[in-house]
């Protein structure tokens, strides 16, 4: 219990800032000329992504570190139904600050956030409703999965294909997307992508390849526990 108080003191603190560094590098056209807003967060400005890498390098430093009292798969595993908790409710905070909305839609369920941010009051895609929907969708799913997965980090890379998959296409509809530079890519998307194939490749290889079976993480279990 201690190993992971002492994780999460050095995770939390490093997940915002790479929220903040993700945000930033992907709008330095704007803050490289007003550096005094680089540390700003109250002003908005964070990505869910920058905080997920940052929090994965350290979970894998720290893990590196402390190899015989912390196993870096499992964590991760628990983590990711953490993670979709806090996108579920984070998400509410966008509605609040009334961003994160998409394009005008006459679908019964069109949102007016306000006359300024839709501009004459058009209703349009609740995004924010959708993601947190997804990942509650995801959650639940996840959840009673994680009683039968077969290999440790499997939820986690289940998790990487669930949300890649749902934010890649809702990132589609959304109106402050962050662009790779001028190419019109939106970023996102990208990571999206980048992320659901390389974690649903990671699922298949070791499905098809190693053929795991459940009762194999007992007894890996059992061994390391005589083993101390």
């Amino acid at each position: 219990m201690n190993t992971v108080i002492d994780l999460l003191i050095i995770a939390l603190p490093c997940g915002v800032m790479g929220a903040r560094a993700y945000y930033v590098i992907n709008r330095w056209d704007y803050y490289k000329d007003h550096l005094n807003e680089l540390l700003s967060i109250w002003n908005g400005g964070l990505a869910i992504y920058g905080g997920v890498i940052a929090g994965i390098l350290v979970v894998l430093l720290f893990g590196r570190k402390n190899r015989h009292r912390f196993n870096i798969l499992s964590f991760l595993d628990v983590g990711a139904l953490g993670l979709l908790i806090g996108q579920i409710i984070g998400r509410w905070g966008n509605f609040v600050n009334g961003e994160a909305f998409g394009t005008a839609t006459n679908l019964p369920w069109g949102m007016v956030i306000s006359q300024t941010a839709t501009g004459g009051g058009a209703a349009v895609h609740p995004t924010f409703l959708y993601e947190s929907l997804w990942n509650l969708l995801g959650f639940t799913v996840l959840h009673f999965y994680s009683k039968r997965r077969k290999f440790r980090g499997e939820i986690f890379a289940w998790y990487c294909v669930w949300y890649g998959f749902g934010r890649g296409l809702i990132e589609g509809l959304r109106t402050d997307s962050l662009y790779l530079f001028s190419t019109g890519i939106r970023v996102s998307q990208l990571v999206a992508a980048v992320s659901f194939l390389a974690a649903a490749g990671i699922i298949a290889w070791v499905l098809l390849k190693k053929k795991p079976r459940r009762e194999d993480l007992f007894v890996n279990r059992a061994a390391r526990t005589q083993e101390a």
